[in-house]
């Protein structure tokens, strides 16, 4: 008995399996890519994505094989079916070797990408280690920023509070810092003005530059070296220069620190107190020569009157002794300031007001000076204490310093008369301020002196300014001057506002 099974349950089992294994393959293709699309670095996904695709393709060629050739059967075009045949065949051997192939290869994928995994947990353990190594270093960063922040203050605030001039210079000798006092000292307003100037060029005076400069690169340091700075306005500054040079690796100068110490203050007062030394001791010849030439004279100027008696006047011999008469009468008066400068006369003091005085010297003088194109200007301050002075003696002295300022314009100018009180020093203070020629720096340290004198022969005998400071030094005050040549002179004098010293 013959049995017919009927194939038709397997022909759609077949059909809609191929249909199915297209869909679901072509299912995974997709969820492959949305996967990898996430996560764009997983090679898992890579590989997913290769493996989808080579299963669609081998769907495609195996399962569209299958549906062609019931499409063909169906339609009983047989003879093209195995035409094909053979075609999706072969397809389905390479799609199977393609998808054993992507199996092989993403093994050994897999394999490196367990190595990248690895290294990468290496990294990122690294990176959390220099994070934190960044972390710990920027807080040490910060410390020493804090460190150097404070160092930097503490070093601005020595350096700007030094009363000494501080400056840095590169090695051209170009000023790169410079503090507060230093800026004033060379008559600035801001150290704009000064950076960038080249320190021996624009501000030594008196010695070469370039003498200088190679001094403190030749040397291990420059200690308390006497030199004279320039001021913006050209006055002289005495100072001492110390500096010390700066070298790189191999000894190359790169510039160099120097301290400048002011000591203008300092020599004007080693020069007064030579001044009053050398005028203590002339002070004590000129005495002793005054009393010995005083007797002789006396006897000279008796018996020159005792003959004038007897001579008619107008004759030769009348003429002659007259002339002795005059030459002795001025010998006289010499010796009378000699005298003076030597502190041998009486002196009575009283208490009076520095200003009445002047006022009474300006009102004998005024006139005349006024004829000769000068005037005089009164700053009085009206607040003044009265000082313990002889009043004949200080007015000797302002008319002696009112004269010379006159004699120091000799085509008219301008005199200052002021005076002032310094609480600091308990001192009254009057100044005489002159607009004429000035007095050269090499004699001004010589005006006081004896004899001294810059007038004409005949003009003057060179002791007004001495016997003036004598009679000063008498009230136990001072006499100053400051000077600039070509634009005048100012003679200060200072009196304490009692008998004792200040």
């Amino acid at each position: 008995m013959d049995f017919h099974i009927s194939l038709k349950p397997v022909i759609v089992v077949d059909i809609v399996g191929s249909a199915l294994m297209i869909v679901f393959t072509y299912l995974c293709l997709v969820n492959a890519l949305a996967l990898k699309k996430k996560e764009p670095e997983n090679v898992m996904w890579t590989y997913l994505i290769w493996f989808s695709a080579a299963l669609f393709l081998f769907s495609v060629s195996r399962s569209g094989g299958h549906l062609l050739k019931h499409l063909f059967i169906f339609t009983k075009h047989r003879e093209h079916w195995l035409m094909i045949r053979p075609v999706t065949g072969s397809l389905n051997t390479l799609t199977f070797i393609l998808v054993g192939g992507v199996t092989l290869f993403f093994s050994r994928i897999y394999t490196v990408y367990l190595q990248m995994s690895k290294d990468r947990a290496a990294l990122e353990e690294a990176h959390r280690n220099i994070r934190k190594l960044n972390v710990e270093l920027e807080r040490m960063v910060e410390e020493r920023t804090r460190e150097l922040s404070l160092s930097e203050k503490k070093y601005r605030r020595v350096f700007e509070g030094s009363k000494d001039m501080l400056i840095i210079c590169d090695s051209d000798a170009r000023i790169l810092d410079i503090n507060r006092f230093g800026v004033e000292l060379l008559g600035f307003d801001d150290c704009i003005d000064v950076l960038g100037r080249s320190f021996v060029e624009d501000f030594v005076h008196g010695i070469s530059p370039e003498a200088l400069h190679h001094e403190i690169k030749t040397k291990e340091f420059v200690k308390d070296k006497e030199i004279k700075l320039r001021k913006r306005n050209g006055e002289l500054l005495d100072v001492l220069f110390s500096a010390v040079p700066q070298t790189e690796d191999g000894g190359r100068h790169v510039g160099f620190e120097a301290t400048i110490k002011d000591i203008t203050m300092r020599k004007r007062m080693e020069q007064q107190l030579l001044q009053a030394d050398k005028l203590a001791s002339l002070g004590q010849l000129s005495a002793g020569v005054a009393h010995e030439i005083n007797n002789p004279l006396g006897l000279i100027l008796g018996y020159t009157q005792l003959l004038l008696k007897d001579v008619e006047e107008g004759t030769q011999e009348w003429q002659d002794l007259k002339l002795i008469e005059k030459h002795a009468m001025n010998c006289k008066k010499i010796v009378e300031d000699l005298l003076k400068f030597s502190r041998s006369t009486q002196t009575t003091k009283t208490q009076h007001d520095l200003n009445n005085l002047l006022v009474e010297v300006l009102e004998v003088v005024e006139t005349n000076f006024q004829l000769d194109n000068v005037t005089i200007v009164r700053r009085l301050s009206p607040d003044l204490p009265s000082v313990t002075v002889d009043p004949d003696k200080m007015r000797q002295v302002f008319m002696n310093l009112l004269m010379n300022a006159r004699q120091a314009m000799e085509n008219g100018g301008t005199i200052t008369v002021a005076t002032s009180f310094h609480n600091d020093k308990g001192m009254v203070c009057a100044s005489v301020t002159d607009t004429g020629t000035g007095i050269p720096p090499e004699i001004l340290h010589k005006i006081f002196d004896p004899f001294f004198t810059t007038k004409p022969t005949g003009m003057g005998t060179g002791l007004g300014l001495s016997v003036s400071y004598g009679i000063v030094k008498e009230h136990d005050g001072e006499i100053l001057v400051d000077s600039t040549l070509g634009k005048g002179s100012t003679f200060k004098v200072l009196l304490p506002i009692n008998e004792k010293k200040a």
